[in-house]
């Protein structure tokens, strides 16, 4: 029906029966967050009846004679709390994290371990607040029935918003803010937890010292000193036979300069595995795309963010990671080239250098048969040095049965873990494997 040019507009009506504005929304989100209060509500029955549990705990450890029970109440407990953590996770998308210390060892180091430790205080605390707020779900019984009216009404007649349905949300906001604060690890645990880890990380990085140590002194034994004895035997040879036999003194002295240089070969090897000296002249990014370059396999370098020695005027004044992290990604780089070329079966690999605010990102990718597996044995020690070309290294794409992969992934965690650093190794059988290495620093 068309009005005519002075009519004034007519408001469009809502069709008879249809739901009213903004009350479908608030149902549903006050369905969400009753499903939530649920299992809240479930989780503080169980703590309910978890109250005998504790009672019984604390006599037998008062008596002493059941002291036992303590370490596997705590263990229930963690379990408790692990599951209502995951709750408000869900709920908040905000992960809490766990700080626990393990318990092992004896009964007696397992019970001082349960009393002491600061995740115990934090579980129990929420586990006492939780026999008060853990009602919370209660209110479910009058809020649904008074919402569906006031707000079916309010929504549908009075064309308002919702106003007591979303308060069931608010509920479940209100669980979850209590729960997040009394979950959360408090500095102390962090600061425990950051102690033991920093403790593991200097054990690593004290055992890949010994073992590097170790292989410099087998090479420079079985390598260098043997030639260098060889080269004094040729130039002593050589000085008793000058005067009798002047002829043999020019193959002798030919022998003690072939001699001499295999010995300095043999030190600039070992050098390179200390410290390559093109990470000085060329810096990472020149280094890595030389380990390309002479790799066997076709390598694409992507670099993100970094100082490129054939960009760059002066790479002494460019913006470059500590030395150690250099070395630590280009020992990462280069020991995966050289797996993935030996084991990968793949023509073509990708190496990406990736600045990041606070670190660098070493991203090494062959499409061979995946596999990799650190439980691995064989290779190299525990903890050896990741130096381009060692057999014991990651063998990037080799079958899970295969020898020397689970060691080289072992040194290259320790290497990687001794900076603060993080590995994850992605090799599933048929390929692809996918290295990534982040190691902190400040640039």
């Amino acid at each position: 029906m068309r009005r005519s040019p002075g009519s004034p507009a007519r408001r469009p009506v809502p069709p008879a029966g249809g739901p009213p504005a903004g009350f479908v929304p608030a149902v549903r989100q006050a369905g969400r967050a009753t499903g939530r209060l649920v299992l809240a509500a479930a989780t503080a029955f169980g703590s309910y009846l978890f109250i005998t549990v504790l009672l019984l705990t604390a006599v037998g450890t008062v008596a002493v004679v059941g002291a036992f029970l303590l370490p596997e109440t705590v263990l229930l407990v963690r379990r408790i709390a692990g599951a209502k953590r995951r709750q408000t996770a869900a709920w908040t998308g905000r992960e809490i994290p766990e700080v626990y210390r393990p318990l092992t060892g004896t009964v007696r180091d397992r019970v001082r371990t349960a009393l002491r430790d600061p995740g115990t205080h934090t579980d129990f605390r929420w586990m006492a607040a939780c026999y008060l707020y853990g009602w919370l779900p209660v209110l479910l019984v009058p809020l649904w029935p008074a919402g569906l009216v006031v707000d079916g009404v309010g929504c549908g007649l009075l064309r308002r918003r919702a106003v007591v349905l979303p308060l069931i949300g608010r509920l479940a906001d209100l669980d979850a803010a209590w729960s997040t604060a009394l979950l959360t690890p408090s500095p102390k645990a962090r600061l425990t937890e950051r102690v033991e880890e920093l403790t593991r990380t200097r054990a690593g990085a004290i055992a890949a010292h010994g073992a590097e140590l170790r292989r410099i002194e087998r090479d420079l034994h079985d390598g260098t000193q043997a030639r260098l004895v060889a080269l004094s035997m040729r130039i002593g040879l050589a000085k008793r036979a000058h005067d009798r036999d002047p002829g043999a003194v020019r193959g002798l002295l030919s022998e003690a300069q072939d001699l001499a240089d295999e010995a300095l070969t043999e030190l600039r090897h070992v050098v390179r595995g200390v410290h390559p000296p093109i990470l000085t002249d060329r810096g990472l990014v020149g280094a890595v795309r030389a380990l390309a370059a002479s790799s066997a396999l076709e390598v694409a370098v992507r670099v993100d963010g970094l100082a490129d020695a054939v960009r760059v005027d002066n790479l002494a004044d460019a913006v470059r990671a500590p030395a150690a992290v250099e070395a630590a990604a280009y020992f990462v780089v280069a020991e995966s080239l050289t797996n993935a070329a030996r084991h990968s079966g793949s023509p073509t690999a990708e190496v990406r250098l990736t600045r990041l605010p606070r670190g660098l990102r070493v991203r090494v990718r062959d499409e061979g048969r995946g596999g990799a597996d650190e439980r691995g044995t064989g290779g190299t020690e525990p903890g050896a040095p990741l130096v381009p070309g060692d057999p014991g290294g990651v063998s990037a794409g080799t079958p899970r049965a295969s020898v020397g992969v689970g060691t080289g992934l072992r040194g290259m965690r320790r290497r990687v873990a001794a900076l603060d650093g993080t590995t994850t190794v992605s090799s599933p059988v048929g390929g692809p494997t996918v290295i990534e290495v982040e190691l902190p620093c400040v640039w």
